[in-house]
């Protein structure tokens, strides 16, 4: 997409290592930001504002991704695949037609 700018995340050790506890790489939960994303909360935990995420790999993994703001920069805190409760709510949107 022309003019588009790219999304901008935040990793390190902790962060990474924590992903590949659930086995998500960084580049699949990346892939929620840029797919069809279902957004289902944000709560104020710490003194910082952390948003809850539903959305899809390329490879049309389902996941749940939980990320907050640093600055410009987008820090995943965790990601795991969704469970049956969440994939059913996926696909009631997805049937209704809703965008996600």
């Amino acid at each position: 997409m022309p003019g588009a700018k790219k999304l901008a995340f935040e990793w390190d050790a902790a962060n990474t290592a924590h992903l590949a506890r659930h086995r998500v790489t960084r580049g699949e939960a990346e892939q929620v930001f840029s797919g069809a994303a279902l957004p289902l909360e944000s709560e104020e935990r710490g003194g910082e504002w952390r948003h809850t995420e539903l959305g899809e790999t390329e490879g049309g993994r389902l996941l749940l991704v939980v990320w907050t703001w640093r600055g410009q920069r987008i820090r995943i805190i965790t990601a795991f695949p969704a469970n049956r409760k969440w994939r059913a709510l996926w696909q009631r949107v997805k049937e209704r037609g809703d965008d996600v």
